[in-house]
């Protein structure tokens, strides 16, 4: 799963546009994408600091498309999750854990019952810092199981 040198669009059904910046100075984003983002939404409900979840789609080349134009593929979109967090109440790499949990990291295009590219899994950091850790837990993730991560 290479992770993007930058993030892409991110285009969100309740009308966000990329890129990806917090209005509130005390809370952060991050973006995930783990398959279908309702359920992957749900995860990220549940963790104490998360103040709201938003699905949209991100890493597609097609402005502004539609949710049936990604899901019938060609895109290049993931389901994605915005999650816009208290950086004081829970960190990144907490979320990275959220993450990796709720994934099967070897899976390629699919994650449960879903299949196909935009149901992929993908980490989209908004920072540096985010993609310092991001690829640190890929690569734990990888030496844990002895295996390339998807």
């Amino acid at each position: 799963m290479p992770i993007p040198s930058r993030l892409s669009s991110l285009l969100l059904i309740a009308g966000f546009a990329s890129p990806v910046v917090a209005d509130d100075t005390d809370t952060a984003n991050a973006v995930f994408a783990a398959g279908c983002f309702w359920c992957v939404e749900e995860a990220y409900d549940k963790v104490e600091g998360v103040v709201s979840t938003t699905s949209g789609f991100s890493g597609g080349e097609v402005a502004n498309p539609s949710y049936n134009q990604v899901v019938a593929g060609g895109t290049g979109h993931a389901e994605a999750v915005k999650v816009e967090y208290d950086p004081e109440r829970v960190d990144y790499a907490t979320l990275l854990h959220v993450f990796w949990r709720n994934v099967d990291p070897f899976a390629e295009d699919r994650q449960f019952c879903d299949e196909g590219p935009s149901y992929r899994s993908a980490l989209f950091p908004v920072d540096a810092e985010q993609r310092r850790l991001a690829e640190a837990s890929r690569q734990a993730v990888a030496e844990r199981f002895d295996r390339e991560v998807a």
